[in-house]
């Protein structure tokens, strides 16, 4: 019996393999597959805390950008779950991360080519054969065996991983823990008296937040925010800042070279790694109500303080810490602590011990990457595999965007097939930011 060839097999189903899936779905002009390790769709399911927004408007959901006319639109999940007027009234752009996370999962159960709680163990090479190809062998974990799938193109979807630092990947879990496992551990944080987020981002003032709202109930817990950076700063929300989320500075950016492209890395930090303003106006707003009458804020924030160790003692533990502006060693005592440090891309092991001799590197841990999202392997092949993961040296600070997956799925799909299948969207910035055109045109004619 002749095996059976899929066009692409998508590794991991979180937002940017699910709107790929979606977008297939609805054109049956590409057959593929989808295969992630959790038993059910999850999106960071221990940050799904009450209240808290994303960060992008609702049009960044998994397809309008591409096929506004789409069934799996979040207007249509609004419309389906009779929730048009309450959205409407509510007059906000942003949706709560609970709520988005619902849409994902209304989304998910209604693709039949998504296999959960089935790990990708290994992808070999066909390269030889009539038709070539790559094998993925897949486990379930309901039965425990494994079967193979075939697929001409293969797209890594898989995600990131917690950043622990050096020395506290070994401690209890109940007492030091990544915002990752943070809903998770909540009940066991709210026993101690004193709770330290680590942290300088969105996700360090979100918990912090919440780490507020209860002390607010208990009133004998003490809460601290200790952070590398040099204070809390907003996130860049300005209209033409924002343009370097768009296609068009995708397109300049991927033409750089890679110390360009890391330079200007550098210089978007405030577009990568600040705080919403509103999170930061609620922070201020409730200490300054807390303050009223002298009294206590109960509340310690320490910015430019690296953590460079931790020790346990019998109240708890000792954080070695160094305020870097000042180049003073202290320490500091707390009974939890919680890893707000962001994430690093996960790339599976088998992709190094399969591909890492077979791709072209720009840098240490540095795939080289096309700007329609294939690696650049050594060999001219017409089987390619795409990647989601670890892009942010190669197409920018979007990489990481809700906005701009759509936007790379689109390209993704349209190589796949070998023709438009949809169009991605033309002059997506007021700005220019090549001068090639004007060096063919100088005198803007």
């Amino acid at each position: 019996m002749q095996q059976h060839i899929y066009d692409v097999a998508g590794i991991g189903i979180g937002p940017y393999n699910l709107g790929l899936a979606a977008l297939m779905d609805q054109k049956g002009e590409v057959d593929g597959i989808f295969f992630d390790k959790t038993p059910e769709f999850a999106w960071h399911p221990g940050m799904l805390i009450e209240t808290m927004d994303l960060q992008v408007p609702f049009l960044a959901d998994l397809v309008t950008f591409a096929d506004p006319k789409s069934p799996y639109t979040f207007m249509n999940y609004l419309y389906e779950h009779d929730r048009m007027f309450p959205f409407f009234f509510h007059r906000h752009f942003e949706v709560p991360r609970q709520e988005y996370n619902h849409y994902m999962k209304w989304v998910a159960g209604q693709i039949d080519n998504l296999h959960f709680g089935h790990t990708v163990i290994d992808v070999l090479d066909r390269k030889n054969e009539s038709i070539p190809h790559y094998e993925v062998v897949v486990e379930d974990h309901t039965t425990g065996k494994r079967k193979s799938f075939f697929s001409r193109h293969v797209v890594l979807g898989t995600g990131s991983e917690p950043i622990i630092l050096d020395g506290m990947d070994h401690l209890p879990n109940e007492d030091v823990l990544h915002t990752s496992r943070y809903l998770f551990a909540k009940d066991e944080l709210l026993k101690a008296g004193h709770v330290t987020v680590v942290g300088s981002g969105q996700s360090a003032l979100e918990v912090f937040l919440d780490l507020l709202e209860e002390q607010d109930r208990r009133g004998d817990m003490k809460v601290s925010l200790l952070t590398r950076s040099g204070g809390l700063f907003q996130l860049d929300k300005a209209k033409f800042a924002q343009e370097m989320f768009t296609p068009a500075f995708v397109d300049y950016f991927h033409e750089l070279s890679l110390d360009s492209r890391k330079e200007a890395l550098s210089t978007l930090d405030p577009l990568r790694k600040g705080i919403d303003p509103e999170t930061l106006t609620r922070l201020y707003t409730k200490l300054y109500h807390r303050t009223a009458g002298q009294e206590d804020s109960r509340v310690f924030i320490q910015p430019m303080t690296e953590i460079r160790g931790i020790e346990a003692d019998e109240r708890g533990y000792r954080l070695q810490c160094r305020q870097w502006q000042e180049e003073i060693d202290y320490e500091y005592e707390t009974e939890k602590v919680v890893l707000a440090t962001g994430y690093k891309p996960h790339v599976p092991k088998w992709f190094y011990d399969r591909f890492e001799s077979e791709v072209e590197w720009e840098d240490e841990g540095m795939y080289k990457v096309t700007r329609d999202y294939q690696l650049v392997f050594g060999d001219d092949r017409q089987h390619h595999i795409f990647t989601l993961t670890d892009l942010v040296h190669s197409h920018g600070a979007g990489a990481t965007n809700l906005g701009l997956s759509v936007h790379r799925n689109v390209h993704i799909l349209n190589t796949i097939a070998g023709r438009e299948i949809y169009r991605n969207q033309k002059d997506s910035a007021f700005q220019q930011f090549t001068v090639k055109d004007l060096q063919k045109h100088p005198k803007g004619n």
